[in-house]
């Protein structure tokens, strides 16, 4: 009789099964072993054929877990090169100097992490000693991700080699009086050493996998042969728990970047306790990672476990070892052995007669040191399988303590995240522990001592040795040598100079088109790196496809349905634009990758990333700071911008916002331009700064964010005059005046100067007229190019005269003697021009767009939000009504006759 719960094969396969009195057969077998030797072989047997089947390459979904033990076995070890005694007195040496270097801080209560960095110093030690190429080399050398929480461990090595001083490491997070060191990774601060910051965690993995995936762009374009460059990412098992952590997993599997490694430090703790107490975050990474396509070597168990998995012959530790949750290894990590036979061996008969073979010792040892990423062997391993595995990228799960050989007091203890210090007597430990030559003596008035073996001692030369066969000293950031690069024609910013006649362009459109006529430049046109998430064809970019192609390391595979089209969707392993798909943190990492080449591979790329600026600096602010602390250079374009002007969209899209967001990063210029002839304006002169030849006192390490409008408006003819360039960088100048504007207002009118920015100068425009004809207003206009560079500006000033320096703020200086108040609009908040009120001469007011946006028409919005022409008349009548410039009236007239 047919069980009736039993899986058909029809419900397994929606194919035919050809022979199913074979299928039967290997059912049969798989009943038989369950049977006969029980369900944990059948288990055993399945996940050996599988991987038998996955490493012949036949098709079958790969298992997400394996057990929970080294991939590597002992057996399969590769002989590890060089000196291990001698580098076991390095790691030593350094263990001791980042330990103390943050004790030692710890009395001006400054901070650090002690315990990151004794987990993971094998980790760092066996690739600074056999695998991490420097700049020296031919190429770029290698990349280097370091987890911020580890910077006292690679200080403490460039102590050892030379590169540091005492000095250096008693100001460990003690910067103002110079010669400092920064508490993480912060290449703006120590730009020599620092290549990439970290320590806002979940960004270093992401920045990583974007590099990895740059360096094949730049192979792949031409510009220059990364091959020889490995990215390496080491982070830490919480860090994980950030989404942007595994975010771009699938994009790294997808292309393949088998020139990436990420090492993760499994010591089971984040900051509070455990990362996964009531389950094992190795498997579950190993799942994330197996299922996105990546190759997986776990590192968990040192060699004293050897001898424990001989002993297995049932399987029964393997189990428990899946069974027992991290929680309770990180509290074996702190028991006794009675303890742990209790617990751990005692849940299952075979591990009870296996534990009456090991002595208490041998349990310790096992439980409470022997870890994969304790033992330089077992890393040297992972290290060199990841390097040799090809077409995919590499993670290695390297299980560790947290704390490790710190004693008793800081091992596996949920508080030594916060732990800034070690007593005396735990130096004396550690050092007997790690048996180095330094004498009681030694510690004066109870201050613990840097250790040094000496400049000329074996361990110092055995240091310098590996890492001049290794291409120079790790980690180290070069820029090289390189002449600016040449300014494009003048022909492609001088066209917009006559503006656009009769036909209406957006802002939007107006950079497109100067991009189109500088990726054509002979000379640096192969330099751009035009970056989007997805919206091309919203910002009317769609015409780059065929001309420049879209950046795919496959080719393009398969006939594009709009082949036929001129504008078809072309896709070619050597494109130039990164479309990312709709993922803003993605096309920012991109982002970050290029503007920093100039420094990472000594090719200076010009990145541009335009997005919908209400998803930019509102979502991924913080990697606009990592991209100012990584000194990077280049473009982002807010697209679609203003509460207003984004017709329909409503509050989601609608960005009040963003410069103020943008003011607060000081490596960012932010700037609102109205016209299409000040995007040509302000785009030549970032060139010129950041690629260029920057003036003295120029920091050219600065990125540009230019808000663009999706507003068809005329583009007007740029003025004649003398300083109006000089007022589009700096942020203001006058557009025109009541009397070169053509209206008519009587002598002696009152006077008004309106400023605006973006697309509010349209309205400024539309008021001026009717203040003139309807008010009899005279009213100038001023374009306000970018509030904040005035405000910047003006906050020098400021610092200038408290050092007894005479200097008169830019925004001071262009309004010197214009007559009546000040009247300032944007299409923000009205925080956004309020930013200069204070070293405005003139009585200031101000308009914007405060509060929540709303879907409606432009016109409708704009009159909600208080900012249209016609607000601005009443605003301004009101500014003068209050001189008693005009009666006061005047202002209900214009609110009734406008229906305000």
């Amino acid at each position: 009789m047919t069980d009736p719960n039993a899986i058909q094969p029809s419900e397994l396969d929606q194919l035919p099964d050809r022979d199913p009195e074979e299928t039967a057969e290997w059912q049969a077998s798989l009943d038989a072993v369950a049977k006969a030797a029980g369900p944990h072989r059948a288990a055993y047997l399945l996940r050996r054929t599988l991987e038998r089947a996955e490493g012949t390459g036949i098709a079958l979904p790969k298992l997400l877990e394996t057990d929970y033990v080294n991939s590597i076995p002992t057996a399969a070890e590769p002989a590890m090169p060089g000196d291990e005694a001698m580098e076991q007195r390095i790691t030593a040496w350094n263990r001791w100097n980042a330990a103390a270097m943050v004790t030692r801080g710890s009395k001006y209560g400054v901070g650090g992490h002690i315990a990151t960095f004794a987990s993971a110093a094998w980790l760092y030690e066996t690739g600074f000693n056999h695998f991490f190429r420097g700049k020296e080399a031919d190429g770029s050398g290698d990349q280097l991700y370091i987890q911020g929480h580890a910077s006292p461990g690679i200080y403490a090595r460039a102590f050892l080699d030379g590169r540091l001083t005492e000095q250096h490491l008693d100001n460990f997070r003690r910067e103002a009086g110079g010669g400092g060191l920064p508490s993480y990774p912060h290449p703006r601060r120590l730009p020599w050493l620092w290549e990439f910051p970290t320590v806002s965690m979940g960004l270093g993995p992401l920045s990583a996998i974007y590099q990895a995936r740059f360096n094949r762009y730049l192979t792949n374009r031409g510009i220059k042969d990364t091959s020889g460059s490995h990215v390496w990412a080491f982070l830490g098992d919480g860090e994980m728990d950030e989404p942007e952590s595994t975010a771009a997993l699938a994009l790294a599997a997808r292309e393949e970047l088998d020139n990436l490694t990420f090492v993760i430090n499994c010591n089971l703790q984040r900051l509070d306790g455990p990362v996964r107490a009531n389950f094992k975050i190795v498997q579950e990474l190993e799942a994330q990672f197996r299922g996105a396509g990546w190759n997986v070597v776990k590192t968990l168990w040192g060699s004293a476990w050897d001898e424990l998995f001989q002993l297995d012959t049932t399987g029964a530790l393997v189990r428990r070892l899946r069974q027992v949750p991290d929680a309770q290894i990180q509290t074996y990590q702190t028991r006794d052995a009675a303890y742990i036979r209790q617990d751990f061996f005692g849940a299952d008969p075979a591990l009870v007669e296996m534990a009456k073979l090991l002595s208490d010792d041998k349990i310790l040892e096992c439980f409470h040191v022997s870890r994969g990423g304790h033992e330089p062997r077992k890393v040297y391993a992972a290290y060199k399988a990841a390097l040799e595995h090809k077409g995919a990228p590499t993670v290695i799960l390297a299980q560790t303590v947290k704390g490790h050989t710190l004693g008793e007091g800081f091992a596996s203890k949920n508080a030594n995240h916060q732990m800034k210090k070690l007593t005396v007597d735990e130096f004396k430990a550690m050092r007997d522990l790690l048996d180095l030559p330094i004498k009681d003596s030694d510690f004066v008035d109870g201050q613990v001592p840097y250790g040094h073996p000496g400049a000329d001692s074996p361990e110092v030369r055995y240091l310098q040795e590996r890492r001049a066969a290794l291409g120079g000293p790790a980690p180290a950031r070069r820029v090289h040598p390189v002449a600016p690069l040449p300014a494009p024609a003048e022909k492609a910013f001088a066209s917009f100079d006559k503006g656009s006649g009769s036909q209406n362009v957006a802002t939007t459109m107006a950079f497109v088109r100067l991009v189109k006529d500088l990726v054509r430049d002979k000379e640096t046109g192969k330099r751009w790196v035009p970056i989007v998430p997805d919206e091309a064809r919203t910002f009317g970019m769609e015409s780059l496809f065929p001309s420049l192609g879209i950046y795919s390391p496959k080719g393009q595979t398969y006939e594009p349905v709009d082949r036929d089209q001129l504008m078809y969707y072309k896709e070619a392993k050597n494109g130039q634009i990164l479309n990312e798909g709709i993922t803003e943190a993605g096309s920012m990492a991109d982002f970050i990758a290029a503007s920093t080449s100039y420094a990472t591979h000594g090719e200076p790329m010009i990145p541009f990333y335009i997005f919908y600026s209400m998803f930019g600096w509102q979502r991924t602010a913080d990697q606009m700071w990592q991209l100012g602390d990584q000194l990077g250079r280049g473009f982002l374009i807010g697209a679609t911008a203003g509460r207003t002007t984004l017709t329909g969209e409503g509050l989601q899209h609608a960005d009040g916002h963003s410069p103020v967001i943008a003011a607060t990063n000081p490596a960012a210029l932010t700037y609102d331009p109205a016209f299409a002839y000040e995007i040509a304006v302000i785009v030549k002169d970032g060139l010129r700064r950041m690629y260029g030849e920057a003036a003295p006192g120029e920091d050219p390490n600065v990125f540009y964010y230019l808000t663009v409008y999706n507003e068809p408006l005329p583009q007007p003819a740029k003025p004649q005059g003398l300083g109006i360039d000089e007022g589009i960088v700096k942020g203001l100048y006058r557009f025109n005046t009541a009397e070169s504007a053509g209206v008519t207002v009587p002598a002696n009118a009152p006077r008004i100067q309106l400023l605006g920015s973006g697309t509010a100068i349209h309205w400024a425009l539309k008021a001026q007229r009717l203040l003139a004809d309807e008010w009899g207003v005279a009213a100038d206009v001023w374009s306000a190019t970018s509030w904040s560079e005035l405000r910047r500006d003006a906050l020098e000033a400021d610092e200038a005269a408290l050092r007894g320096e005479e200097r008169v703020p830019f925004v001071r200086q262009a309004l010197q003697g214009a007559e009546g108040p000040v009247l300032a609009v944007s299409d923000y908040m009205r925080q956004v021009p309020d930013q200069i009120a204070q070293w405005v001469e003139q009585d200031w007011s101000s308009l914007g767009a405060d509060g929540f946006g709303l879907s409606d028409t432009r016109e409708a919005a704009r009159r909600h939000f208080g900012v249209d022409a016609e607000s601005i008349v009443v605003a301004a009548l009101a500014q003068l009504a209050r001189r008693g410039e005009v009666k006061a009236t005047a202002v209900k007239e214009a609110r009734v006759k406008y229906g305000l």
